[in-house]
């Protein structure tokens, strides 16, 4: 059976109760019943000209989360990139420059995007969450960081039949990061140590 058959056997006896479900209810419980998921991503930049939106820049790639704080975020197109977290640590390889970034995971994670997905369950601690209707087939929760020290203003969340399928990221400059995703897979096994980092032979580390 492929990832998407078994998706979709999974949600073959949720949907009933999913169907008019609101965003808030689906997330709550999107949250509360998934521990680790994987999947693919599209991710790209809107930007407005002349009062009508361009969209460019489109990246895409794969995906995969343990939670609390444990995800690999890898970009294929149009280059190269790597974003892991192993709970304590942030690492950014970028293959071109063979070049590691280390960070502190710490409350960064907090009020950021990607604590939507790979957080902790105590969302509502570091987020505002609303209704914001439907769009596209979908139902739209908005999420507004309660800190203010973060470059994101809002966070718009789509879900369908207990997913999330889409985000849309506004940050304090007026950009506005669309992500869509697909093969979205809850609670695959994952091995223990899924997410230990590795530092390519003869790559360049820095410490942040």
């Amino acid at each position: 059976m492929t990832k998407a058959a078994r998706l979709l056997a999974a949600f073959a006896f949720a949907l009933p109760a999913f169907v008019h479900a609101a965003a808030l209810d689906q997330f709550k419980s999107f949250v509360g019943t998934t521990k680790s998921a994987k999947g693919e991503f599209v991710q790209r930049q809107v930007k407005m000209a002349d009062g009508s939106a361009k969209v460019s820049n489109e990246s895409s790639g794969t995906f995969m989360f343990a939670r609390p704080g444990r995800f690999i975020w890898t970009y294929q197109k149009p280059y190269e990139q790597l974003l892991q977290a192993d709970g304590e640590k942030l690492y950014i390889y970028d293959k071109d420059l063979n070049q590691v970034t280390i960070r502190a995971l710490g409350d960064a994670l907090g009020s950021s995007p990607a604590a939507i997905l790979f957080g902790s369950n105590d969302l509502e601690k570091n987020f505002t969450l609303k209704e914001a209707g439907t769009k596209d087939g979908l139902e739209w929760l908005e999420a507004t960081p309660k800190s203010k020290d973060t470059t994101f203003e809002r966070i718009g969340i789509g879900l369908k039949n207990g997913v999330p399928m889409a985000m849309e990221l506004r940050d304090s400059f007026g950009q506005i990061s669309l992500l869509s995703f697909r093969k979205f897979e809850k609670n695959p096994p994952m091995a223990a140590d899924q997410f230990r980092f590795t530092t390519p032979k003869g790559a360049d580390v820095f410490q942040q």
